[in-house]
């Protein structure tokens, strides 16, 4: 099995045209994590307060235009 520090040493070797390519799939392979956690808490609920209370805000005048 390999461990994060394993991980963190081979990583630290890689050349410069593997770095880059670690780094383009590495971004992709986080962001694909991120989406899925993102949208496993929005379909449990965990989410709705904070849904919630950003309405309320809006609702009650509390947020200002971008």
């Amino acid at each position: 099995m390999t461990t994060v520090l394993e991980i963190e040493e081979a990583v630290e070797h890689l050349a410069n045209p593997d770095l880059s390519k670690f780094r383009s799939w590495f971004s992709e392979f986080d962001a694909n994590a991120w989406d899925k956690e993102f949208k496993e808490d929005a379909q449990s609920g965990r989410l709705d307060r904070l849904a919630n209370q950003a309405l309320d805000d809006l609702k009650n005048g509390h947020c200002t235009d971008l």
